[in-house]
C-alpha cells in the first residue's frame, strides 16, 4: 500500500484518523489527504521548477508539502485551520528532519496554522493547491488574494485543483481571469470523472 510505503519513506504519519473529522463550519470539508498514487502522477506529468514555492490549502497532516519537498525539492507551505492537525504536521516535520535537512538546496517546508483565506499571499508564492478543504465562497476569496498579488508583482501562476468540485472550476471557467491549463486524468477515471488533476494558469 503506498500510503504507508510512502510515510514511512519520509519518516511522516499523514493517514486518516478512523474517525472522520468533520470541521463545525459547513464552509469547511473533512480532512482528507490526497492519495500518493496522485502525487506521483502530478509530479510525472506536469512540470514544476526548482524556484516554484507551494501554496497547499487545508494541508492537513502535511502529505502533498513534505512529497513535493522531498522529490522535487521545493519550498512549500501548509495552510491549516485546525489546530489539531497543525499540530500533526509539526509532529511530522520534527520527524522530517531527522530524515534530511529542510532548507537543503535553498528549499524550505514550513506549515501556517491560520484560516485560508487570512494568509498573506507572499510575492513568491506562485504554485497553489487545492483537494476541496472548502466551500467555492473562500475559494473565490482566495482566488481574489492569489489575482490581487499578481497585479502588485506580475508573475506566473498556476491553481492545481485535485478532485477538483464543479463549483471551483465553473468559477475559474466562467468568472476568473485563469484559462485551463492541463488535465491529469487518473487510473481510475475512467470509473470516476472526478479522478482528475486539473490546473488552471495565470500568466503574468
Amino acid at each position: 500500500m503506498k500510503d504507508k510505503y510512502y510515510d514511512k519513506l519520509l519518516n511522516i504519519h499523514t493517514m486518516e484518523n478512523k474517525k472522520t473529522i468533520y470541521p463545525e463550519s459547513h464552509h469547511y470539508n473533512p480532512y482528507e489527504p490526497t492519495p500518493y498514487s496522485a502525487l506521483e502522477r502530478l509530479t510525472v506529468s506536469y512540470t514544476f521548477d526548482k524556484q516554484d514555492t507551494v501554496i497547499d490549502f487545508g494541508c492537513g497532516k502535511g502529505r502533498l508539502p513534505f512529497y513535493l519537498h522531498f522529490f522535487q525539492h521545493l519550498s512549500v507551505t501548509g495552510i491549516e485551520m485546525d489546530s489539531d492537525f497543525f499540530n500533526d504536521a509539526e509532529h511530522n516535520l520534527q520527524a522530517y528532519k531527522q530524515l534530511v535537512n529542510p532548507e537543503s538546496g535553498g528549499s524550505e517546508i514550513q506549515f501556517i496554522c491560520c484560516l485560508a483565506e487570512e494568509y498573506q499571499i507572499k510575492p513568491q508564492d506562485n504554485r497553489f493547491y487545492f483537494f476541496n478543504p472548502f466551500s467555492v465562497q473562500i475559494f473565490k476569496h482566495i482566488v481574489s488574494n492569489i489575482q490581487k498579488s499578481v497585479e502588485n508583482i506580475p508573475r506566473e501562476v498556476d491553481i492545481i485543483l485535485y478532485y477538483p468540485h464543479e463549483s471551483y472550476i465553473q468559477f475559474l471557467d466562467y468568472y476568473s481571469p485563469f484559462d485551463l491549463f492541463m488535465e491529469i486524468k487518473l487510473k481510475a477515471y475512467w470509473l470516476n470523472p472526478d479522478e482528475r488533476i486539473v490546473i488552471y494558469r495565470l500568466s503574468s
